[in-house]
């Protein structure tokens, strides 16, 4: 499963949420990053002169990423990957992956939101959290960058019929029971409850 929407959507948060309720790995690319970044990892100082930019890491360096991660032994059972793929050739990627593994993506949610409250949402984590990667002018490049290139990622996979689109303006728990009414729909079985 995948859980794709535009920075400051509510993704970690309910990517971790999810995962719980399933019993699945969530996997952020977000986290991996910042992992490799501290540790210094020369895949880290690599995703980090883009990071500090706003940019999309390089399809390389994320590509080599995720590969090590879905190699773990904590994904067998399934996973919720939070923040990739983010262009069509991550797409293209991910299904060689898996199609390796004998596997598929079963659904997508993708979290949707305005920009301008994308925007509040970020620059008020960027105030809590202290994170550099957050003040405006970045923040607005990652949601033009989320516009021009992931969106031909949802387009691909409602195309596949496994979209399934959410609300992520709203409480945690009003958007997460959102997220498995649309599970439950898409999987044609009751979810946690439903």
């Amino acid at each position: 499963m995948l859980i794709i929407g535009p920075p400051g959507s509510g993704k970690g948060t309910q990517a971790e949420r999810i995962s719980e309720r399933l019993g699945v790995a969530a996997i952020s690319t977000g986290d991996i990053f910042r992992a490799h970044v501290k540790g210094g990892t020369p895949l880290g100082v690599e995703a980090m002169k883009y990071m500090d930019n706003g940019d999309f890491v390089p399809d390389t360096v994320t590509n080599e990423m995720v590969r090590n991660r879905l190699c773990q032994d904590d994904v067998g059972s399934g996973f919720l990957l939070d923040g990739y793929p983010r262009t069509s050739a991550q797409v293209d990627y991910l299904d060689g992956l898996l199609a390796a593994r004998e596997q598929e993506l079963g659904v997508v949610l993708q979290l949707t939101a305005d920009d301008e409250e994308l925007v509040r949402r970020l620059l008020f984590r960027a105030k809590e959290a202290g994170r550099s990667d957050d003040n405006e002018t970045v923040i607005r490049h990652r949601l033009d960058l989320y516009h021009q290139q992931t969106e031909a990622v949802v387009a691909r996979y409602a195309g596949r019929g496994i979209l399934a689109q959410v609300d992520g303006i709203g409480g945690i728990d009003e958007v997460t029971d959102r997220i498995l009414g649309a599970l439950a729909k898409m999987l044609g079985v009751p979810v946690n409850g439903r």
